[in-house]
């Protein structure tokens, strides 16, 4: 061996041994540190999407299982389609829209069977309150935000039912996801709806007929989204109770409230001056839902966005003019039903920078358990960013849900 490897050789052993050590040591002292601000039951997972629960092998998990049952996992959304391209040749618009009507409408279930499995689920839990989801997406998206959307509902009205109107929820994978909940006692229901059924006799029937016939230009607007927005006024007028988006987490009871609707802003003198319809609160046969539902069939435009939603229902109760209580009418103010602008909404998302920003934080968690109803998560603006741990969002949600056991609260909470 010659001399200059006798010194690498030499040199090497000892510079390695120094190194090793320092790395075993930081090693361990991770492994301590991270091992102390774990609690025994559970910790956050986060990840590109949304944030994850999860939870100790000994509890419940409601991880989506295998089981697929044919559905593709992609958005509706983002489905390739023709519809924005509207021509005079029926027989091609006609095939697209009905592809689209497929991903909500019943093949399994007539209009009798419909109305009797949702009489049936009403009825026999004698409910204290009735929900309504739709869930538009294959079962393998209805991930954590919308579990925990489900799970606030209940822990705000444990004695309540939630009706879930969605095709790929009504199947075996949909049933695993469910189960935990329904395991721990509560009243859920996924069925597949009829459109035929819900829509009947109401200014929705015709719309529907239209649009199959190719008489209507859908538009280029998703029109499953615009389904969305005409089921939730179809079922509350059929059943009447609350209508909630999957993105809307629920802080307190709606008991007091009746034939409401939140207002998303507000100008300098307190006037609103737009409605949302993620939140709706109506009784059965209600009026107003009726001309909700006549302004979508009569001026359906499927090219602007929001405007057979939002936008509708602001159009329709500023016809009606300022005489609420003459047409049964609550409107809630921003603070109590959208009190996270979308535009602001990521800020809620986010852990404390300093103490200032903390106790702005510890002040705006104690205003919106006190004030608001729930809150908005606007998941079109705010589904990738992640709920990290001491946002205002995961303190709000670790407080309102049920079956989910979050990181151990630190003292400011």
């Amino acid at each position: 061996m010659s001399e200059s490897n006798i010194w690498i050789t030499s040199t090497k052993s000892p510079f390695f041994s120094t190194v090793s050590f320092v790395v075993v040591f930081l090693v361990v002292l991770f492994v301590n540190t991270f091992s102390s601000k774990l609690s025994l039951s559970s910790f956050v997972h986060r990840n590109s999407s949304s944030y994850h629960l999860v939870l100790p092998r000994s509890k419940t998990n409601y991880s989506t299982p295998i089981i697929e049952d044919n559905f593709p996992c992609i958005e509706p959304i983002q489905l390739h389609s023709n519809l924005g391209k509207f021509t005079r040749n029926r027989t091609s618009n006609k095939v697209d829209i009905d592809h689209h009507i497929e991903l909500l409408n019943s093949i399994n279930l007539n209009g009798s069977e419909f109305e009797f499995r949702v009489k049936e689920f009403l009825s026999q839990n004698e409910c204290m309150a009735q929900f309504f989801m739709i869930w538009i997406s294959p079962a393998c998206l209805f991930k954590r935000r919308a579990f925990l959307a489900m799970e606030s509902v209940f822990n705000s009205h444990p004695r309540g039912c939630l009706v879930i109107l969605s095709k790929s929820m009504d199947t075996q994978n949909g049933s695993q996801i469910l189960k935990p909940i329904v395991d721990h006692g509560y009243k859920v229901l996924a069925v597949e709806p009829n459109l035929t059924f819900l829509f009947k006799d109401t200014p929705a029937e015709t719309w529907l007929n239209a649009i199959k016939t190719g008489l209507i230009d859908p538009g280029k607007i998703s029109l499953v989204q615009n389904l969305s927005n005409l089921m939730r006024l179809a079922v509350l007028y059929k059943y009447g109770g609350v209508y909630i988006d999957t993105d809307f987490i629920v802080l307190r009871n709606f008991s007091n409230l009746r034939n409401a609707i939140g207002a998303q802003g507000i100008d300098e003198f307190g006037n609103w001056t737009r409605l949302n319809n993620a939140v709706l609160v109506f009784d059965k046969n209600h009026e107003l839902v009726y001309k909700f539902m006549e302004e979508f069939a009569n001026n359906f435009n499927g090219n602007i966005w929001g405007f057979n939603g939002p936008y509708l229902v602001s159009r329709v109760v500023e016809k009606e003019g300022n005489n609420y209580s003459e047409i049964k009418l609550r409107i809630l103010p921003p603070r109590v039903v959208y009190p996270v602008n979308w535009i602001d909404v990521a800020s809620y998302f986010e852990k404390p920078r300093n103490v200032t920003h903390l106790k702005w934080m510890d002040e705006e968690v104690l205003e919106l358990n006190r004030e608001a109803y729930g809150v908005h998560l606007w998941n079109k603006k705010s589904g990738k960013l992640i709920i990290e741990v001491g946002s205002i969002l995961y303190r709000l949600i670790s407080s309102h849900c049920i079956i989910c056991q979050l990181h151990e609260r630190s003292e400011n909470d």
